[in-house]
């Protein structure tokens, strides 16, 4: 599950430029992009129950105040905020085993802490031995001292301890391996075992990452907090898969023409798509991204001269979609064009009636 902070209802509405894509569910619903994650990594559907906003919250509790629910008690943010987000957590849990919740944002931002408040409280209603606290953290490399600084880390948890969250497992990003130093400075300023401070340094292939987290029996120290009894986990499909992305055999280079190109996030799924073709083809994915606006009859050959392919992502709006549609018309020259009108029908049906217009008139 995602738990998302701001007071939108959903990012459907929201700027591709601010908050990436909308990650669209099987049941129709406007979530944030992580659960795209979700969904590739652990392989489960996502729905609505897996998503929801401090708006979505607020809403419904307003609504309950207006039907008469609290019986003309005084609204507050506890208990009944907090009884809400714990309610929707409980219900997005239902019929699984173990749930995975993460809470956007950072330790400290004032619009996290009914949320913070929530768990809390879970804790203490299920029981130490039902719920875990992970912690995800920076650990800053400087490279003009050649060492680590634990400090911001020491103080996120000390922010997290302010709201009655001690964590049982510390996550701590780096661009460097933490020397074992480091974990033990960590782990004595932070009341967290040493075996439980954990090095994520950064990877070249994202793929990695749950070999990484092996070798350092992240999953021992999970299940047994957690007292579940689980088979060793198999991991020569994550090690094929990391070999093939990698240490490609080939490559190919695609141009992606879209209208928000400044923030990658805005086309996400499509990333991943075209990373998932590499891996199974065992191919390099050079990407190309460029903006629509900038393509025009006079230079389009010279813009995508030397691609292999076209990928056209769909959008909102006139802005840009001439581009698209000289991008379009590229296809008679370039072998390999792929077409995508993820970004609605009114985009891609404007566009498909004035391609077909342009065809026409020669």
């Amino acid at each position: 599950m995602k738990l998302d902070p701001y007071i939108n209802l959903d990012p459907g509405t929201m700027s591709p430029f601010q908050h990436g894509e909308v990650f669209v569910t099987e049941d129709g619903s406007e979530t944030d992009l992580d659960l795209g994650h979700y969904e590739r990594f652990i392989k489960s559907k996502m729905s609505k129950d897996n998503n929801f906003t401090t708006g979505q919250v607020y809403e419904t509790v307003l609504k309950n105040e207006r039907k008469g629910d609290y019986l003309g008690g005084t609204v507050q943010v506890i208990p009944h905020i907090t009884d809400e987000i714990k309610r929707r957590i409980i219900k997005g849990s239902k019929d699984t085993e173990v749930a995975i919740v993460e809470i956007g944002g950072t330790v400290g931002d004032i619009e996290s802490q009914p949320f913070l408040e929530a768990i809390r409280q879970m804790k203490l209603e299920l029981g130490s031995q039902r719920t875990l606290f992970m912690h995800l953290t920076l650990v800053p490399y400087i490279a003009a001292a050649g060492e680590t600084k634990t400090k911001p880390t020491q103080r996120s948890v000390k922010e997290m301890l302010s709201h009655g969250l001690q964590p049982d497992l510390l996550i701590c990003r780096s661009d460097k391996e933490l020397s074992e130093e480091a974990r033990e400075k960590i782990a004595l300023f932070t009341n967290v075992e040493k075996q439980s401070v954990i090095s994520l340094p950064d990877v070249k292939s994202i793929y990695k990452i749950p070999i990484q987290l092996n070798r350092q029996k992240v999953d021992d120290i999970v299940t047994d907090k957690l007292h579940l009894s689980c088979k060793k986990p198999q991991l020569n499909d994550w090690k094929s898969v990391t070999e093939a992305h990698t240490n490609p055999t080939n490559e190919v280079t695609i141009a992606m023409v879209g209208k928000y190109m400044d923030l990658k996030d805005a086309y996400k799924s499509l990333n991943e798509a075209l990373v998932h073709g590499g891996i199974q083809h065992e191919l390099k994915i050079n990407k190309n991204y460029l903006d629509s606006e900038i393509i025009e009859p006079n230079n389009v050959n010279k813009v995508l001269n030397g691609v292999d392919a076209i990928l056209v992502p769909g959008g909102f709006g006139h802005r840009g979609i001439e581009g698209m549609i000289t991008t379009q018309n590229m296809q008679e020259k370039i072998k390999f064009l792929s077409w995508n009108l993820f970004g609605g029908a009114s985009c891609g049906h404007r566009i498909c009636k004035k391609c077909f217009k342009a065809q026409r008139c020669k």
